[in-house]
């Protein structure tokens, strides 16, 4: 699952333990950000709330740098945002709480850059998986590549059988939201 929906990420937000440092899931998933050409990394370490000493967490810091550094991600310039999910849901409004997430998700907006999406040419939707839904139908899943799509848009199937399915979309939907349509890099089914 990580590697399908890596190789469709404009960028990650990288969660690491403030209290436990980088373990071997994080070397893996750089690894696999980097082999599927994610182009830039964010980095949070969570639980923060667990951590008394600050040349702890600096230490931390230094780690998680260097190991983003060896595979070949800008280790020294990738933001490193210090908090505590936890804290964060339960409303605590000191700096390594609720601000901390703002202060992150403030971060994947300046530092992760917006994507130039290709919609103006046709569209096009590799499937990545299909099934059927009683009373809906056949649902193909899949992230659009290019081109927009609409509800009544006629589309064309390839690859099924010899030649060409014709069909029309009944419906769009993201992530159990009913939409009008879809266009380049949206996850849809």
């Amino acid at each position: 699952n990580m590697i399908t929906g890596a190789a469709q990420m404009d960028g990650a937000i990288l969660v690491v333990s403030a209290a436990d440092g980088p373990m071997p899931q994080t070397r893996e998933h750089i690894l696999l950000a980097r082999q599927v050409g994610v182009p830039a990394i964010v980095v949070y370490l969570n639980k923060a709330d667990q951590v008394d000493d600050p040349e702890l967490l600096e230490l931390v810091e230094m780690e998680v740098r260097d190991l983003l550094s060896s595979y070949d991600f800008p280790g020294d310039d990738v933001p490193i945002i210090v908090g505590s999910a936890l804290k964060a849901l339960e409303g605590d409004e000191s700096e390594i709480g609720k601000p901390s997430i703002l202060k992150l998700m403030d971060a994947v907006d300046e530092y992760i850059p917006t994507p130039q999406r290709p919609t103006d040419q046709p569209f096009l939707m590799p499937v990545e998986d299909v099934f059927t839904i009683t009373g809906r139908g056949t649902v193909a899943t899949g992230r659009v590549e290019r081109g927009e799509l609409k509800v009544g848009d006629n589309v064309e199937i390839v690859g099924l059988a010899d030649k060409p399915k014709d069909t029309v979309v009944t419906g769009v939907e993201m992530f159990r939201k009913i939409l009008d349509s879809a266009e380049a890099g949206d996850n849809i089914g």
